[in-house]
């Protein structure tokens, strides 16, 4: 297959600012950025691409990973795009850690609670991660990422009071919302009841947790339950659980960053039984 050449924008004249994005709605295609985020995101095809672009003075450290995935892409229709670094600010906005590199897309399809759970087959091991009004997309993106790296199956947020899919959220994902399904429900306590009903051990992490953790992964299935930092799981969240659980650490839970509080249980959960087995 031919390569795409690398050109400017085109429809106005050379140097006019770009047009920024409007902020996403729904199944809207917003800007991703960053390395891992963009590349992650046209390997997916899955999704739907619309613009890639480079900046100029980034663009030979990454025109040769972008241009073999841009090519298997049809929906790229403008092929490559470069352009000066200040315009691709105004594109995407100046807060965006980009690394000089731009992808507008729609967000990954996700699958309902429901479909996810039926296409679990019988007995298979499995370990979810619950947020309960998680509100930070850096905080949920980093979640994401922890999930990919120790094989989590999915993580699971409400519909209110938590992030879809963002462009900063993507960027602290790094490239995790391509691997593990972002699951948003309704009621996160119907959702516990459903898991439950599908063999999940639900564990509440909380600094009150009478037990530890690691003393209480003894199913297949454990589905690992975080609330917001500050106000933590909340009463009917915390009721549905299966069992209040602390990490162990020598201070609150509530000192330790929701994120980092998700890496440390899905280590104790999925990373040390692997390591152990192994």
């Amino acid at each position: 297959m031919a390569k795409r050449k690398a050109h400017k924008p085109s429809g106005k004249p050379a140097g006019a600012p770009p047009k920024r994005a409007s902020a996403p709605k729904g199944g809207q295609a917003h800007w991703l950025w960053g390395s891992h985020a963009v590349l992650a995101a046209l390997a997916n095809p899955k999704r739907r691409c619309e613009r890639l672009v480079l900046a100029r003075d980034q663009q030979g450290a990454w025109q040769e990973r972008v241009q073999p995935l841009a090519a298997k892409r049809a929906d790229v229709a403008q092929g490559i795009e470069v352009m000066g670094r200040t315009d691709l600010e105004r594109l995407i906005g100046k807060a965006a850690v980009h690394q000089g590199l731009a992808l507008l897309a729609t967000p990954a399809p996700q699958p309902r609670l429901e479909d996810f759970l039926d296409g679990l087959a019988a007995e298979t091991p499995a370990c979810t991660v619950l947020l309960d009004q998680v509100s930070d997309p850096q905080n949920v993106g980093a979640v994401l990422r922890s999930a990919a790296a120790f094989g989590a199956s999915a993580v699971i947020t409400t519909e209110r009071n938590a992030p879809h899919e963002t462009g900063a959220l993507a960027k602290a994902a790094s490239g995790g919302l391509e691997s593990v399904p972002f699951i948003h429900v309704t009621n996160l306590a119907r959702s516990l009841d459903s898991l439950i009903a599908a063999g999940f051990r639900c564990l509440g992490l909380s600094g009150e947790g009478s037990a530890m953790l690691a003393n209480e992964v003894d199913t297949p299935r454990t589905a690992l339950v975080l609330g917001a930092e500050g106000t933590g799981l909340r009463r009917l969240t915390a009721e549905r659980c299966d069992q209040l659980v602390r990490l162990p650490t020598v201070s609150a839970l509530t000192d330790l960053n929701v994120s980092n509080a998700a890496a440390v249980a899905l280590y104790e959960a999925v990373g040390r039984p692997r390591a152990l087995e192994s």
